[in-house]
């Protein structure tokens, strides 16, 4: 079945200049597994589509159950230049999490 990521984590983001990183994290360590099987820098990058125009890049943090993502050129040069309505990484975890994901019925614990 097709779920949002909000159903199985939460999400940080933040940026500096023109990268943005978001950090998602499992709300159960059960759900860990799901997060590495389902969401890739390449689903991710097709999730935000144009708004990110460099490379997405992951990094596994099995001890916290996260995965943290940066995101170049994904801010239009920035808070400082950029004309977009929100120039900075803040709200990119709350898109993030609605990226809807498969799941088996038995993974969830609700």
């Amino acid at each position: 079945m097709k779920i949002p990521l909000t159903r199985i984590a939460h999400a940080r983001s933040g940026d500096k200049g023109d990268i943005s990183n978001v950090g998602l994290i499992a709300s159960k360590p059960e759900y860990y597994p799901i997060l590495l099987r389902e969401v890739t820098a390449e689903r991710v990058k097709r999730h935000f589509g144009r708004l990110v125009e460099g490379s997405v890049t992951c990094y596994e943090l099995s001890n916290l159950a996260a995965l943290n993502f940066v995101m170049e050129k994904a801010l239009d040069g920035g808070g400082t230049i950029s004309l977009r309505t929100d120039a900075q990484g803040k709200t990119h975890g709350a898109a993030l999490l609605t990226m809807e994901i498969e799941v088996a019925s038995g993974e969830l614990t609700d």
